[in-house]
Parts: C-alpha cells; structure tokens; sequence
C-alpha cells in the first residue's frame, strides 16, 4: 500500500492575494485537498514548497 500525501498544513493561516503565507499553498487548493487524488496532492505539495521558499527569500531581500 502506498502512503498518502502529508498535508502541508502548519496551522498558520493566513492568506494573502490567495496565497496561504504558512503552508504556500493557493486558496483553491486548500478547499479542494482533500478531494484530491495522491498524484495531484503531490503536485500542489511540492508547488507549495517552492512557494514558500520563495516567500522566505522575497523577505530575506526586502
């Protein structure tokens, strides 16, 4: 049996311009996970971790 995608979750909600500033992922994406199949919760997993690194670097800069 294969495992299941761990939520992204960290518990620190807070969504700008439709982006949630704790977990990276998009507001659509947080409403639809858990109707989402293993490959696509992979998928918006991984997107989000980018999006956070990203978040992190933009503030390192500014």
């Amino acid at each position: 049996m294969s495992k299941e995608v761990k939520n992204p979750c960290i518990s620190e909600c807070k969504v700008r311009d439709g982006v949630c500033l704790g977990c990276g992922r998009l507001r659509e994406q947080i409403k639809g996970w858990k109707g989402m199949k293993k490959a696509e919760k992979k998928q918006v997993a991984e997107a989000a971790q980018q999006r956070v690194k990203a978040m992190k670097k933009a503030r390192k800069k500014g």
